[in-house]
């Protein structure tokens, strides 16, 4: 299903400015935001009503009494995106992936969930939103809720504080493997000017068997120490050619010579590091998952899982037929049999395969260094080293499947994360119990007020020296370093204006240092995006300032719980993975 979209889809018009515009010579950071000044193809840096590229989302957003509401259907139904394999999969509305969930920064969103599959719960997260005062909308089946069971609903509501590109997915183990996802897009401002806004433009590996099929096999493999099997393509937009070329279809774009287009690539996969390009056309990144950064030009970039840019590419080429390239990246150690492509046409040209040549191919499994936050926010120093918690990566025996059978999982401190669907985390806050269990994996963070929590997250020195892309829930962290060896403690760490996002790789057999405030109260979700990883239980989860928690509708919360009781007394298929 084609996701490419433009802005006359469903864009907000509660928070358009009324105040003359005002030309913008420089998108260089400001002190306050203008008021004066409308958002356009001149004036991306604007907003409105005092708000622009200025304002750190996390310190201040507008709120527009605007809501904005979905209506998302899953159901059972079959897929076969390449052309090549028709399988079973999950279905949105529909359609594989799901539809688009737009909004303006600053509107509420309303998302209505309606569970149709015939033996499966499912929950919705809205990967990278930080739920400011919502934690109970984070969509996380074991810590922030109950599954929702077959034939109910639930509604998730947030207000969209930050603005950029994402997107929503099932967090009920392998689930979104098999097609429980979609993008997502709060429009505001941009530290780069653009003509036209493409839309979303996802990327995925993609399998002939389901996710719970693969899932099993790497859990097989994981008993040997191996990997897991290599995808059979790479998606595109929701779409391909089979590797051999024989059926499906390439994605198509059209471009008008002189124009700048913005394009919001998302990687969506459950295991592959992709490298994407487009020939002749560098990209001008302007995001780093939600958080605008000063932009910079490269021919490449390294997506891990769960990661976006979001790019402006300038139609200043020769007119023609050019690809799009999405290549596994296998110094990451992915493995894919295919290799993803589209085709960005001009539109003075017939459409046709296009003869053009990639730029040089990068090395190495590494993502962008010189990613710098638009709005320069230091860290303390000194604090690192001597406050700092480790959590060490490795592999471990723990009793995860039916019947007590202990076999080799992921897990961080030796603990591998194993929730209960039935009693979420939130339910041991309303209760005030705080008697978890070793296999919830609890974390206390700083329970001061915007009180800083370090992290040292690292690979044991025994363990495989794979790549685990962290995804953190409820904030975007910063990314003090990273190293590719055991951290000795001699690093030199970025205090000054490091890189902020909310997913970022531990490298094989290295480390990654992070820090984020205490500053969202509430149970968040941190894991390996992996699915195979957090699958095995390679995750732990953050209670923060619990009693400052603004707790979803009592009723609600318990309702949707009674109704999972109730189905999983008789469930067919019994949980036989961490459940996430």
């Amino acid at each position: 299903m084609k996701l490419l979209t433009s802005l006359a889809v469903l864009v907000s018009t509660a928070v358009a400015a009324v105040l003359p515009a005002e030309a913008i010579t420089s998108l260089d950071e400001r002190a306050t935001a203008d008021p004066a000044c409308t958002n356009g193809p001149t004036t991306r840096a604007c907003w409105s009503n005092g708000y622009s590229i200025a304002t750190d989302f996390d310190q201040k957003s507008p709120r527009t009494g605007n809501t904005v509401t979905y209506n998302l259907e899953i159901t059972n139904g079959t897929c076969n995106p390449d052309g090549k394999a028709s399988r079973v999969c999950f279905l949105i509305n529909g359609q594989f992936p799901g539809p688009l969930i737009r909004a303006s920064w600053g509107d509420t969103v309303q998302v209505n969930v309606k569970n149709s599959l015939q033996m499966n719960g499912t929950a919705m997260h809205f990967h990278g939103v930080r739920q400011l005062n919502s934690c109970g909308a984070d969509g996380v089946n074991g810590i922030t809720q109950c599954p929702i069971a077959p034939g109910q609903q639930y509604t998730y509501s947030f207000i969209a504080t930050q603005f950029g590109t994402s997107w929503y997915h099932s967090h009920f183990s392998n689930q979104y493997g098999d097609g429980v996802l979609g993008p997502m897009i709060f429009d505001g401002p941009a530290s780069s000017n653009y003509d036209i806004d493409l839309g979303a433009y996802p990327v995925t590996d993609w399998y002939y068997q389901t996710a719970y099929q693969i899932a099993s096999l790497a859990s097989d493999n994981t008993q040997n120490f191996g990997g897991p099997p290599d995808g059979d393509n790479i998606l595109v937009n929701g779409t391909a050619k089979a590797a051999d070329g024989t059926t499906g279809k390439y994605s198509a774009v059209t471009m008008t010579k002189g124009k700048k287009y913005r394009l919001r690539l998302i990687n969506v996969s459950v295991d592959n590091y992709i490298n994407v390009s487009l020939d002749g056309h560098p990209f001008l990144v302007m995001t780093s998952d939600f958080v605008p950064i000063k932009p910079y030009s490269t021919n490449w970039l390294t997506m891990g899982i769960g990661q976006r840019y979001d790019v402006v590419i300038t139609a200043n080429q020769t007119a023609g037929n050019y690809w799009f390239r999405a290549e596994v990246n296998t110094a990451c150690l992915s493995g894919n049999k295919g290799f993803g492509r589209g085709i960005f046409s001009y539109d003075s040209v017939s459409a046709g395969t296009p003869q053009s040549t990639a730029f040089a191919s990068p090395s190495g499994c590494s993502e962008p260094t010189n990613i710098l936050p638009f709005w320069t926010q230091a860290v303390p120093q000194g604090a690192f080293n001597s406050g700092a918690k480790t959590l060490d990566i490795g592999l471990t025996g723990a009793q995860v499947v039916p019947g007590g059978k202990t076999i080799t999982v992921w897990a961080l401190n030796g603990t591998s994360l194993d929730i209960d669907w039935r009693n979420p985390t939130l339910s041991y806050i309303f209760s005030g119990n705080t008697s978890y269990t070793q296999s919830m994996g609890v974390q206390i963070a700083n329970s001061s007020p915007n009180g800083w929590n370090y992290w040292l997250i690292q690979q044991t020195a025994n363990g495989p020296p794979i790549p685990h892309p962290i995804h953190l829930h409820g904030h975007d962290f910063f990314v003090l370093g990273q190293g590719t060896s055991q951290w000795d403690g001699t690093a030199t760490l970025n205090y000054a204006n490091p890189p902020r996002r909310d997913t970022a790789t531990v490298y094989g057999g290295g480390w990654l240092a992070m820090a984020f405030q205490s500053n969202n109260p509430g149970a968040w979700l941190l894991h390996c995006h992996i699915a195979w990883h957090i699958s095995e239980g390679l995750g732990m989860q953050f209670i923060e300032r619990p009693s400052e928690m603004v707790k979803p509708d009592q009723g609600t919360y318990d309702g949707l719980c009674s109704s999972w009781d109730s189905y999983s007394n008789g469930m067919y298929w019994p949980k036989d993975d961490s459940g996430l």
